[in-house]
């Protein structure tokens, strides 16, 4: 069976009640959102309703609640894109002693 992945992009604020109230109906209160429908006709025209405020995916299974936190949480730590001369490369190898090393991880790329 199919699931539509439905994530709300564009705040409701400022918009007609029926549109909110589909909103409602879909279960999206807060921008960012995600909600999991199986494909239907009665969802597929909820979603037609208020397309340009979600992003829809059609998935094979719904995730759970803390599926979708992992799959938004980003890695820990911090990417220096390209190393500036000066100040800022004293402090990025002054971080990297005290956190114990560097992976260099492509040419100007350095993840600490």
């Amino acid at each position: 069976m199919s699931w539509f992945r439905i994530t709300l992009h564009r705040s409701a604020i400022g918009l007609p009640e029926r549109t909110r109230g589909v909103l409602s109906a879909l279960g999206l209160r807060k921008r960012q959102q995600v909600v999991f429908h199986p494909v239907s006709a009665q969802f597929a025209g909820m979603i037609l309703k208020v397309k340009e405020l979600v992003k829809v995916e059609e998935v094979d299974r719904p995730l759970s609640a803390a599926e979708v936190k992992a799959e938004r949480t980003p890695e820990p730590g911090f990417w220096v894109e390209s190393r500036a001369a000066g100040g800022v490369l004293k402090e990025v190898e002054a971080l990297a002693r005290r956190r114990g090393g560097v992976k260099v991880e492509e040419e100007g790329e350095v993840r600490l």
